[in-house]
């Protein structure tokens, strides 16, 4: 089953309380007082991450090094690799999120619909098919990087290029997990359809 946007929900709160503004540090308060673009809060993951400052502002910096715009790996495939790690570990505000993120990257909303089913799609290219391959088989337990996906990823990417999209699906697999552990749901974030598996 596909997951593609996670819906708008009535709580966006994890079961674990996140604390009152006035428990975080003042240079943080500051931070939650803020609102985004179309006036919500700061995400629920970004309030549990800060429990600890020091977590966070690691957490926050290596997401920034890895999604920079120097980058070897595009943009829109950065995109479609965290949506699809997303997916694979069920966590909904990570896949409404990175969707969203996809979207503004100028992935189609078709292309996100059958990211599920990628190897059999024609809406993607083999250099993203290598790249998707590889993020499936880190993200599954147990998989390994067999010799014939290696030769895939050697002849679509240098070996700098393959060494950033093992530090991008870790990374993602990272922030996806803690979102499930706590299950933080989606936010609504991302403004696609919402339909069970299928496109709409």
């Amino acid at each position: 089953m596909a997951i593609v946007c996670g819906a708008i929900l009535e709580t966006t709160m994890s079961w674990i309380a996140t604390p009152a503004p006035t428990q975080y540090p003042w240079y943080l308060r500051a931070l939650f007082a803020m609102r985004d673009a179309i006036g919500r809060p700061v995400a629920e993951p970004v309030r549990q991450w800060a429990r600890t400052p020091r977590v966070l502002r690691a957490f926050l910096g290596l997401y920034r090094a890895i999604d920079r715009a120097a980058s070897p790996i595009e943009p829109a495939l950065r995109a479609l690799i965290m949506v699809r790690v997303s997916q694979i570990n069920v966590c909904p505000f990570c896949v409404d999120l990175n969707a969203a993120r996809a979207l503004e990257r100028n992935v189609t909303e078709d292309r996100l619909w059958a990211l599920d089913r990628f190897e059999t799609s024609d809406l993607f290219s083999e250099h993203e098919k290598a790249a998707l391959a590889f993020t499936e088989a880190v993200t599954i337990t147990g998989r390994t990087i067999d010799a014939a996906l290696k030769a895939r990823l050697a002849s679509a990417f240098s070996a700098d290029a393959i060494v950033e999209l093992a530090a991008l699906i870790a990374f993602q697999n990272m922030s996806s997990k803690f979102n499930a552990a706590l299950e933080i749901p989606a936010a609504g974030t991302c403004r696609v359809p919402i339909a069970d598996g299928k496109a709409p």
